[in-house]
């Protein structure tokens, strides 16, 4: 089944306010299956768009979640820093021309960049849209450990004692969280593996 069809998406732009342009899903479809990705691909934002089905009834806005996890990281490129920015002023770009209001562009880019892990923990949607996201980290072992494949292949271009450090520092931050999800239904079908597979994998990396 493909979840991420031109009907869900005309349905969930409709849904935050605005309508949905083909030739705007055509470019949010286009950008999630640009050159170099290995895992922020599309099969990645269905994963998203699946494991979010299954928890829309803790949203206050399901719409405004479900927007912010299709714009999340359309923009997706491994040399630069500022993906998320870029991806919520597609979002904005493409709501403020269809005609949503200044409200919901608001709280759509808020979500989105709630997913660069930086600042203040989000809250309600926001950390909804993050915990959705780092769901993958939950998953079982072999699921992972190919997660952390397509990773390292989207950074082929970093030498491998940079990658090691820098990969390695990401995945301790999410260990030294009290909690690594917000939301009770994520912690306690999530945390466990969770911690298992990063603990694992900065272990593979520092071996």
């Amino acid at each position: 089944m493909n979840l991420a069809s031109l009907d869900r998406w005309r349905a969930t732009c409709k849904a935050c306010g605005f309508e949905g342009a083909s030739r705007d899903y055509g470019r949010v479809i286009r950008g999630w299956s640009s050159w170099g990705r290995h895992y922020h691909t599309l099969g990645h934002l269905e994963a998203c768009l699946g494991e979010f089905d299954q928890a829309r009834d803790l949203a206050v806005n399901a719409s405004e979640v479900e927007l912010a996890l299709w714009f999340h990281d359309v923009v997706y490129r491994t040399w630069v820093s500022d993906n998320e920015a870029r991806s919520a002023a597609l979002a904005a770009d493409i709501m403020g021309r269809g005609g949503a209001e200044s409200g919901a562009i608001e709280r759509v880019n808020a979500a989105i960049m709630a997913t660069r892990h930086q600042g203040r923990e989000p809250n309600g949607d926001a950390a909804l849209v993050v915990d959705v996201d780092l769901s993958i980290l939950g998953q079982p072992e072999e699921v992972y450990r190919e997660f952390e494949r397509n990773v390292r292949r989207e950074y082929w271009w970093v030498p491998r004692r940079r990658y090691v450090a820098g990969r390695c520092a990401i995945l301790e931050t999410f260990l030294k969280r009290k909690s690594i999800y917000r939301y009770p239904e994520f912690h306690s079908r999530y945390e466990v593996a969770a911690r298992v597979n990063l603990a694992a994998a900065i272990a593979r990396l520092k071996g």
